[in-house]
């Protein structure tokens, strides 16, 4: 499962106001790397965001793992308008309740948990409970504000990362920081195109779900 943040700072410009928005750069990395992986691997996708629900209840979602799903994918994520808040935590629970804990969850998220979610609470969970499930965690053009976290985690990751590598230190996964499309592109393709099922099992990329 790809779980993708819309969430407003999504919206938001970097430092250089020439730059395009964050959103925009994800697009362009998601039509590079989806054809490449959905060949192999059935991929899913929720969102969080936009939505008619309060800020921090809109998780879409959209489908559960599908072969060849790339143009699916490329044209939910291209249809987003970031809105709303990050509710990470929920987000990633949902994705792992769809592969009924067994599998790939893959989190993209430009921050951090903004809905009173415990993402290292969940990992930690999962580690005792859900042992054939791995969490990656993709941090795109991550802005470490601590003043507006809402997590009761947030204190123990002031090193500037976003807490949801909590979720793939406790599961096995990768934390992988990109900032510019082509390594966004890079780190979809190694954790969606990964082999890997789990900490302890591996499968080929044709057999495998994410």
């Amino acid at each position: 499962m790809l779980v993708f943040d819309a969430s407003a700072s999504m919206a938001e410009l970097g430092f250089d106001i020439q730059d395009t928005t964050r959103i925009v750069d994800a697009r362009h990395a998601v039509r590079r790397a989806m054809p490449q992986i959905a060949p192999y691997r059935r991929v899913g996708l929720i969102t969080y965001g936009p939505g008619p629900l309060d800020a921090c209840s809109n998780i879409d979602l959209r489908f559960a793992p599908a072969p060849d799903a790339a143009d699916r994918i490329i044209t939910a994520i291209d249809g987003l308008q970031p809105n709303g808040l990050t509710p990470l935590t929920n987000a990633v629970r949902r994705a792992a309740g769809v592969l009924r804990q067994r599998g790939i969850v893959v989190l993209v998220t430009d921050g951090n948990e903004t809905c009173g979610g415990t993402p290292c609470a969940l990992g930690t969970e999962f580690a005792a409970i859900a042992p054939g499930l791995t969490v990656h965690v993709i941090g795109f053009k991550v802005v470490a504000d601590f003043f507006t976290w809402d997590s009761p985690e947030a204190k123990t990751y002031a090193d500037g990362k976003t807490v949801a590598k909590c979720l793939a230190d406790r599961t096995g996964g990768m934390f992988v920081s990109t900032e510019t499309v082509d390594e966004l592109a890079e780190a979809l393709t190694r954790t969606l195109g990964c082999a890997l099922i789990g900490r302890a099992q591996q499968t080929t990329p044709s057999a495998g779900g994410a």
